[in-house]
Protein backbone atom coordinates (compact mmCIF):
# COMPACT_ATOMS: atom_id res chain seq x y z
CA UNK A 1 0.00 0.00 0.00
CA UNK A 2 1.25 3.59 -0.96
CA UNK A 3 0.91 5.94 1.89
CA UNK A 4 -0.42 8.43 -0.61
CA UNK A 5 -3.20 6.79 -1.05
CA UNK A 6 -4.19 6.35 2.63
CA UNK A 7 -3.78 9.71 2.86
CA UNK A 8 -6.11 9.77 0.11
CA UNK A 9 -8.40 6.75 1.52
CA UNK A 10 -8.57 8.47 5.03
CA UNK A 11 -9.53 12.39 3.42
CA UNK A 12 -12.55 10.70 1.71
CA UNK A 13 -13.52 8.63 4.69
CA UNK A 14 -13.68 12.32 6.67
CA UNK A 15 -15.17 14.43 3.74
CA UNK A 16 -17.92 11.64 2.72
CA UNK A 17 -17.63 12.57 -1.00
CA UNK A 18 -15.47 12.00 -3.71
CA UNK A 19 -15.83 15.91 -4.70
CA UNK A 20 -15.57 17.59 -1.26
CA UNK A 21 -12.08 14.90 -0.92
CA UNK A 22 -10.69 15.99 -4.52
CA UNK A 23 -10.78 19.37 -3.63
CA UNK A 24 -9.31 19.28 -0.27
CA UNK A 25 -6.23 17.33 -2.32
CA UNK A 26 -6.39 18.80 -5.15
CA UNK A 27 -6.79 16.12 -7.83
CA UNK A 28 -9.50 15.77 -9.90
CA UNK A 29 -12.40 13.33 -9.23
CA UNK A 30 -11.54 10.34 -11.94
CA UNK A 31 -8.24 10.50 -10.81
CA UNK A 32 -9.04 9.99 -6.54
CA UNK A 33 -11.73 7.40 -7.97
CA UNK A 34 -9.25 5.47 -9.61
CA UNK A 35 -6.87 5.73 -6.85
CA UNK A 36 -9.49 4.09 -4.54
CA UNK A 37 -10.37 1.32 -6.83
CA UNK A 38 -6.99 0.41 -7.33
CA UNK A 39 -6.72 0.30 -3.43
CA UNK A 40 -9.75 -1.87 -3.29
CA UNK A 41 -8.16 -3.94 -5.80
CA UNK A 42 -5.07 -4.62 -4.48
CA UNK A 43 -6.69 -5.42 -0.82
CA UNK A 44 -9.48 -7.67 -2.45
CA UNK A 45 -12.11 -5.97 -0.38
CA UNK A 46 -14.77 -3.67 -0.73
CA UNK A 47 -13.94 -0.36 1.17
CA UNK A 48 -16.68 1.89 0.56
CA UNK A 49 -20.75 1.68 0.49
CA UNK A 50 -21.32 4.50 -2.29
CA UNK A 51 -24.52 6.06 -1.98
CA UNK A 52 -25.96 8.70 -3.79
CA UNK A 53 -25.40 11.67 -1.67
CA UNK A 54 -22.00 10.68 0.21
CA UNK A 55 -20.01 7.60 0.71
CA UNK A 56 -19.69 5.39 4.07
CA UNK A 57 -17.51 2.73 4.89
CA UNK A 58 -17.90 -0.71 5.03
CA UNK A 59 -16.43 -2.86 8.15
CA UNK A 60 -12.99 -3.34 6.18
CA UNK A 61 -12.50 0.54 5.50
CA UNK A 62 -13.51 1.35 9.08
CA UNK A 63 -10.88 -1.42 10.06
CA UNK A 64 -8.27 0.22 7.47
CA UNK A 65 -9.70 3.43 8.77
CA UNK A 66 -7.88 3.30 11.95
CA UNK A 67 -4.85 1.13 10.44
CA UNK A 68 -4.40 3.99 8.23
CA UNK A 69 -4.72 6.89 10.18
CA UNK A 70 -1.95 5.16 12.87
CA UNK A 71 0.14 4.10 9.93
CA UNK A 72 -0.26 8.01 8.61
CA UNK A 73 0.49 9.52 12.14
CA UNK A 74 3.65 7.31 12.34
CA UNK A 75 5.12 7.99 9.33
CA UNK A 76 4.82 11.97 9.91
CA UNK A 77 6.31 11.67 13.60
CA UNK A 78 9.47 9.70 11.72
CA UNK A 79 9.83 12.46 8.99
CA UNK A 80 9.49 15.37 11.06
CA UNK A 81 12.29 14.01 13.52
CA UNK A 82 14.45 13.06 10.77
CA UNK A 83 14.19 16.27 8.62
CA UNK A 84 15.02 18.34 12.22
CA UNK A 85 18.59 19.79 11.94
CA UNK A 86 21.03 17.11 13.96
CA UNK A 87 22.25 20.33 15.97
CA UNK A 88 19.34 21.50 17.18
CA UNK A 89 16.95 20.51 19.60
CA UNK A 90 13.17 20.46 18.48
CA UNK A 91 10.67 18.57 17.27
CA UNK A 92 7.30 16.85 18.84
CA UNK A 93 7.35 14.46 22.10
CA UNK A 94 4.57 12.31 22.51
CA UNK A 95 3.33 11.87 25.95
CA UNK A 96 0.53 9.69 27.04
CA UNK A 97 -1.11 9.49 31.00
CA UNK A 98 -3.70 8.50 32.84
CA UNK A 99 -5.01 10.86 35.16
CA UNK A 100 -3.07 11.57 37.89
CA UNK A 101 -0.96 14.00 40.19
CA UNK A 102 2.51 12.39 39.20
CA UNK A 103 1.81 14.54 35.77
CA UNK A 104 3.03 17.94 37.72
CA UNK A 105 6.06 16.34 37.80
CA UNK A 106 5.88 15.70 33.72
CA UNK A 107 4.70 19.44 33.59
CA UNK A 108 7.85 20.69 35.23
CA UNK A 109 10.03 19.19 33.39
CA UNK A 110 8.02 20.09 29.82
CA UNK A 111 8.40 23.61 31.29
CA UNK A 112 12.08 23.65 32.21
CA UNK A 113 13.05 22.24 28.94
CA UNK A 114 10.90 24.33 26.64
CA UNK A 115 12.33 27.76 28.23
CA UNK A 116 15.97 25.99 27.42
CA UNK A 117 14.58 24.83 23.70
CA UNK A 118 11.26 26.61 22.55
CA UNK A 119 11.08 25.06 19.15
CA UNK A 120 9.51 21.91 21.17
CA UNK A 121 6.00 21.01 20.77
CA UNK A 122 4.70 18.88 23.83
CA UNK A 123 1.63 16.61 22.91
CA UNK A 124 -0.54 14.57 25.37
CA UNK A 125 -2.73 11.92 25.34
CA UNK A 126 -5.10 10.51 27.84
CA UNK A 127 -5.88 6.61 28.52
CA UNK A 128 -5.27 4.34 30.61
CA UNK A 129 -2.28 1.98 30.98
CA UNK A 130 -3.63 -0.34 28.04
CA UNK A 131 -4.07 2.24 25.67
CA UNK A 132 -1.20 4.12 26.62
CA UNK A 133 0.64 0.48 25.90
CA UNK A 134 -0.86 0.02 22.64
CA UNK A 135 0.68 3.37 21.25
CA UNK A 136 3.98 2.68 22.37
CA UNK A 137 3.93 -0.24 20.96
CA UNK A 138 3.29 1.16 18.04
CA UNK A 139 5.49 3.88 18.01
CA UNK A 140 3.12 6.15 18.07
CA UNK A 141 4.04 7.61 21.41
CA UNK A 142 7.70 8.50 22.78
CA UNK A 143 7.04 7.87 26.66
CA UNK A 144 4.23 7.05 28.64
CA UNK A 145 2.90 7.33 32.52
CA UNK A 146 1.34 4.49 34.14
CA UNK A 147 0.79 2.80 37.08
CA UNK A 148 2.41 -0.41 38.42
CA UNK A 149 2.40 -3.07 36.91
CA UNK A 150 3.96 -2.87 33.29
CA UNK A 151 5.72 -5.03 31.18
CA UNK A 152 9.57 -4.54 32.23
CA UNK A 153 10.58 -6.94 29.57
CA UNK A 154 8.95 -4.42 26.72
CA UNK A 155 9.74 -0.99 28.23
CA UNK A 156 12.48 1.27 29.96
CA UNK A 157 11.17 2.95 33.13
CA UNK A 158 11.74 5.32 35.68
CA UNK A 159 9.95 5.19 38.99
CA UNK A 160 8.03 8.45 39.75
CA UNK A 161 8.38 9.81 43.24
CA UNK A 162 4.43 9.48 43.99
CA UNK A 163 1.81 6.63 43.97
CA UNK A 164 -1.38 7.24 43.88
CA UNK A 165 -4.32 6.04 46.11
CA UNK A 166 -7.02 3.94 45.91
CA UNK A 167 -10.50 4.90 46.90
CA UNK A 168 -14.03 4.72 46.15
CA UNK A 169 -15.72 7.89 44.84
CA UNK A 170 -19.22 8.48 46.11
CA UNK A 171 -21.91 11.30 46.33
CA UNK A 172 -21.78 13.16 49.59
CA UNK A 173 -24.99 11.38 50.60
CA UNK A 174 -24.56 8.17 49.74
CA UNK A 175 -24.41 5.61 52.98
CA UNK A 176 -20.81 4.68 52.76
CA UNK A 177 -19.99 8.57 52.48
CA UNK A 178 -20.16 8.28 56.21
CA UNK A 179 -17.36 6.33 56.82
CA UNK A 180 -13.80 7.53 56.59
CA UNK A 181 -12.21 4.59 55.21
CA UNK A 182 -13.55 1.63 52.52
CA UNK A 183 -12.96 -2.00 54.02
CA UNK A 184 -13.74 -4.78 51.41
CA UNK A 185 -16.79 -5.91 53.40
CA UNK A 186 -18.37 -2.02 52.71
CA UNK A 187 -18.77 -2.80 49.57
CA UNK A 188 -20.15 -6.36 49.08
CA UNK A 189 -23.36 -6.67 47.10
CA UNK A 190 -22.86 -2.68 46.15
CA UNK A 191 -22.99 -1.42 42.44
CA UNK A 192 -19.70 -0.22 41.65
CA UNK A 193 -18.19 1.14 38.31
CA UNK A 194 -14.47 0.01 37.69
CA UNK A 195 -11.21 0.46 35.60
CA UNK A 196 -11.55 -1.51 32.11
CA UNK A 197 -7.42 -1.51 32.46
CA UNK A 198 -6.08 -4.65 32.94
CA UNK A 199 -4.10 -4.70 36.03
CA UNK A 200 -7.00 -3.34 37.86
CA UNK A 201 -8.59 -6.40 37.88
CA UNK A 202 -5.86 -7.98 40.17
CA UNK A 203 -5.07 -5.10 42.17
CA UNK A 204 -8.45 -5.14 43.15
CA UNK A 205 -9.05 -9.14 43.44
CA UNK A 206 -6.23 -8.66 45.83
CA UNK A 207 -7.72 -6.06 47.70
CA UNK A 208 -11.19 -7.59 48.52
CA UNK A 209 -9.80 -11.07 49.07
CA UNK A 210 -12.13 -12.88 46.07
CA UNK A 211 -12.24 -13.11 42.65
CA UNK A 212 -13.28 -9.49 40.80
CA UNK A 213 -15.82 -11.76 38.69
CA UNK A 214 -17.92 -11.89 42.55
CA UNK A 215 -18.58 -8.47 42.91
CA UNK A 216 -22.18 -6.40 41.80
CA UNK A 217 -19.94 -4.32 38.58
CA UNK A 218 -22.39 -2.27 37.04
CA UNK A 219 -20.46 -0.70 34.44
CA UNK A 220 -16.99 -0.21 33.37
CA UNK A 221 -14.99 3.01 32.21
CA UNK A 222 -11.43 4.08 30.69
CA UNK A 223 -11.18 7.60 32.02
CA UNK A 224 -13.19 9.03 35.60
CA UNK A 225 -13.87 11.83 34.06
CA UNK A 226 -17.19 10.45 32.62
CA UNK A 227 -17.92 7.47 35.23
CA UNK A 228 -18.46 10.84 37.95
CA UNK A 229 -22.19 11.51 35.98
CA UNK A 230 -22.68 7.63 36.70
CA UNK A 231 -21.61 8.37 40.35
CA UNK A 232 -23.71 11.49 40.49
CA UNK A 233 -27.03 9.49 39.02
CA UNK A 234 -26.43 6.75 41.94
CA UNK A 235 -25.89 4.12 39.31
CA UNK A 236 -22.89 3.04 41.68
CA UNK A 237 -19.76 3.75 43.20
CA UNK A 238 -16.34 4.25 41.76
CA UNK A 239 -13.63 2.50 42.56
CA UNK A 240 -10.44 4.51 41.40
CA UNK A 241 -7.70 6.30 42.21
CA UNK A 242 -7.18 9.47 44.05
CA UNK A 243 -7.32 11.52 40.55
CA UNK A 244 -8.64 15.07 39.99
CA UNK A 245 -12.22 15.20 40.81
CA UNK A 246 -13.33 18.41 42.56
CA UNK A 247 -14.59 16.72 46.24
CA UNK A 248 -14.23 19.85 48.06
CA UNK A 249 -16.64 22.62 49.07
CA UNK A 250 -20.04 22.79 47.18
CA UNK A 251 -19.27 19.75 44.85
CA UNK A 252 -21.67 16.72 45.53
CA UNK A 253 -18.85 13.94 45.44
CA UNK A 254 -16.53 12.89 47.96
CA UNK A 255 -13.44 9.94 47.94
CA UNK A 256 -13.10 7.73 51.05
CA UNK A 257 -9.74 5.72 50.83
CA UNK A 258 -9.49 1.88 51.11
CA UNK A 259 -8.33 0.07 54.45
CA UNK A 260 -5.77 -1.67 54.08
CA UNK A 261 -4.40 1.10 52.63
CA UNK A 262 -3.87 0.08 48.62
CA UNK A 263 -1.77 2.58 46.40
CA UNK A 264 -0.96 2.42 43.05
CA UNK A 265 3.09 3.10 42.31
CA UNK A 266 3.75 5.00 38.66
CA UNK A 267 6.37 4.64 36.03
CA UNK A 268 7.52 6.54 33.57
CA UNK A 269 8.46 4.44 31.03
CA UNK A 270 9.79 4.11 26.98
CA UNK A 271 9.86 1.18 24.79
CA UNK A 272 13.05 -0.71 24.84
CA UNK A 273 15.73 0.35 22.04
CA UNK A 274 13.58 3.00 21.29
CA UNK A 275 15.32 5.02 18.69
CA UNK A 276 14.36 8.66 20.33
CA UNK A 277 14.79 12.42 18.69
CA UNK A 278 17.32 15.29 20.33
CA UNK A 279 14.00 16.56 21.67
CA UNK A 280 13.05 12.99 23.46
CA UNK A 281 16.54 12.84 24.71
CA UNK A 282 16.60 15.87 26.21
CA UNK A 283 12.99 15.56 27.57
CA UNK A 284 14.11 12.10 28.74
CA UNK A 285 17.12 13.44 31.18
CA UNK A 286 15.14 16.65 32.12
CA UNK A 287 13.19 14.09 33.86
CA UNK A 288 15.19 12.14 35.19
CA UNK A 289 16.60 15.62 36.91
CA UNK A 290 13.15 16.48 38.61
CA UNK A 291 12.80 13.19 39.85
CA UNK A 292 16.09 13.35 41.52
CA UNK A 293 15.45 16.87 42.81
CA UNK A 294 12.02 15.16 44.42
CA UNK A 295 14.34 12.68 45.61
CA UNK A 296 16.28 14.61 47.48
CA UNK A 297 13.39 17.13 48.58
CA UNK A 298 11.95 13.67 50.56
Amino acid sequence: MDIRVLRYFIAVANEETISAAAKRLHLTQPTLSRQLKELETELGTTLFVRGKRKISLTEEGLFLLKKAQEIVELADKAEADLKRPKEAIAGDIHIGAGETHAMQLIAKASRKLAVRHPDIRFHLYSGNADDIAEKLDKGLLDFGVVIEPSDKRKYDYLRLPAADVWGVLMRKDSPLAEKPSIKPADLVGQPLLVSRQTAVGNEISGWFGRDAGELNITASYNLLYNATWFVEENIGYALCIDQLINTSGTSNFCFRPLEPKLEASLNFVWKKHQAFSSAAHAFLDQVREEIARADGAG
